[in-house]
């Protein structure tokens, strides 16, 4: 009876050891290594899927044409379940020896270009450039590789690992892709998030929320010459600008604003009826974002008041102001298990890196409680978000190679 226990001690010893392996400890495993080595051999493979997938044009609310290319790809790398939810995820699952943990690992599919932007890539030695062939096309093609590399090495994880190439990441997408994963699609089944989004070796753990605007400015036009003397949206709306312009915020936590976008009018002889702008406002703390929203509620106000009283109330101007998107603040503690182990990946591979925050995939699960980070997909660049944008091939592969460590460190 005692040998018996003993055997059972031992052994629950012995399992308890094996998933408690630190991520330093998995790197001398026989099947860790293999990857390892996929990872670098493949990733000239890696990089030309990268480049193939950016040339996949991928405009806002229309990441259809990609995701089915992403679709086929997940398919022929065996994973089981693909599928496209809702709102245009893509989805294919990497079983485990068991359903949870469930480590979802994702990247995004659209880019902030408008539809017809010339989406072809050049390259010119070690550097690609070409709109989206960092953000966030390395983060799809590097999921790949991952997945690549951990067939190849025959890696099996405690855990599942989810993988999904998801939508409405950028701009007015108000990552509708995460809020129905979260909301509907995996409700209740994640116990972890990865997201890949951009260049290099870095780690978010703050999660920037935000709130972006569509204001309207109305009144009922006329003639520059001959109805001289009403007020005017256009000049109502530079008042609202001058005012925002002058707000006073928190350094830490970093809170911010910007007038993105403005328009209105019909001719320069014109008194226009209509003028509008489009306004985000951003911070990781939620009370130092709703304290400038306030603040720019109430400029919209007074700017209206004044041009108004300026022109004795003749032709006044009205103003409306449309959320148009809410990215929800949170964070993933420094202290928390998943970034512990981030960054004890970093330290297992030599990478020196400090944490930081950001407007990422990662926002929505934060602001639920969920254990997520985001990771930089390895390589370097410059240029996001331009047309130049670029992308350095040199030592990407240490890209995969971190991701794999910290999938394989998590799906436990």
């Amino acid at each position: 009876m005692r040998f018996s226990r003993n055997l059972c001690l031992a052994a629950a010893l012995a399992a308890g050891v094996a998933i408690a392996q630190t991520p330093a400890e998995l790197m001398n495993d026989a099947a860790v290594r293999a990857a390892f080595d996929a990872a670098r051999r493949n990733e000239p493979s890696v990089v030309e899927q990268q480049v193939k997938i950016c040339q996949i044009p991928a405009p806002p609310f229309k990441e259809e044409v990609r995701g089915k290319e992403l679709q086929r790809l997940f398919e022929s790398l065996g994973l089981h379940d693909v599928r496209t939810d809702a709102a245009g995820n893509v989805i294919g699952v990497r079983p485990g020896k068991a359903a949870h943990p469930n480590l979802v690992f994702a990247a995004h599919l659209d880019t902030v270009f408008p539809e017809g932007t010339d989406v072809r890539v050049t390259v010119e030695g070690d550097i690609l450039k070409g709109p989206g062939i960092g953000d966030d096309c390395r983060g799809l093609a590097m999921m790949l590789g991952v997945i690549r590399a951990l067939n190849e090495a025959h890696v099996e994880t405690p855990g599942t690992i989810t993988f999904v190439a998801d939508v409405g990441e950028e701009g007015l997408g108000d990552l509708r892709g995460m809020k129905q994963l979260f909301g509907e699609t995996l409700k209740g089944q994640i116990d972890k998030f990865i997201s890949v989004d951009g260049l290099g070796l870095g780690i978010t753990n703050i999660g920037v929320g935000s709130n972006r605007y569509r204001v309207t400015f109305k009144g009922p036009g006329g003639h520059s010459f001959g109805a001289f003397g009403m007020a005017n949206p256009i000049q109502a709306m530079g008042r609202a600008i001058a005012k925002i312009d002058a707000f006073e915020v928190p350094t830490q936590p970093k809170t911010t604003f910007n007038v993105g976008r403005v328009g209105g009018g019909t001719s320069v002889n014109a008194i226009p009826f209509e003028a509008w702008m489009e306004v985000d406002m951003r911070s990781s703390d939620p009370a130092s974002l709703k304290a400038v929203d306030t603040k720019f509620n109430a400029a919209l106000q007074q700017a209206v008041e004044e041009e108004n009283k300026r022109w004795n109330n003749r032709g006044p101007v009205s103003v409306s102001a449309e959320l148009v998107g809410v990215r929800p603040a949170g964070q993933t503690p420094e202290k928390s298990p998943i970034v512990q182990t981030a960054l004890a990946v970093s330290r297992a591979m030599s990478i020196n890196e400090t944490l930081r925050e950001g407007s990422t995939d990662s926002n929505v699960p934060m602001n639920m409680g969920i254990p997520a980070i985001t990771i930089g997909g390895g390589g370097g660049g410059s240029g996001a978000h331009s047309l130049n944008e670029s992308f350095d091939v040199r030592e990407s592969w240490r890209g995969t190679q971190r991701a794999i460590l910290l999938a394989i460190s998590l799906a436990r």
